[in-house]
């Protein structure tokens, strides 16, 4: 008996599917498009300090400066592959269906 009934809890578990409260859908999709802005915002500027700082440790003879610029733009081109690459590893992951 006791088999049945977790059975049949699962399978009506497995017909749940979320989804937003009615009016949500469109404050979530401004929300979500201003922090995806702000993360292009936020790359944009770690390159312009990253370039600075190079010039910055050629010009004042810092290369210690220089050579950590140069990590802080790969940090960023890092961050921009993943940036790219893990929402479609999130989606195979979670999928898009019902749970």
């Amino acid at each position: 008996m006791m088999s049945q009934t977790s059975a049949h809890v699962a399978t009506l578990a497995a017909k749940v599917c979320p989804k937003a409260p009615p009016g949500a859908t469109a404050p979530m999709n401004d929300i979500t498009g201003y922090v995806m802005w702000g993360v292009i915002a936020l790359m944009g500027l770690g390159m312009l300090v990253g370039v600075g700082g190079i010039v910055a440790g050629r010009v004042f003879s810092m290369p210690h400066a220089s050579k950590m610029s140069i990590i802080g733009i790969c940090v960023v081109f890092g961050a921009a592959i993943a940036y790219l690459v893990l929402p479609g590893i999130l989606n195979g992951i979670v999928g898009k269906g019902c749970v």
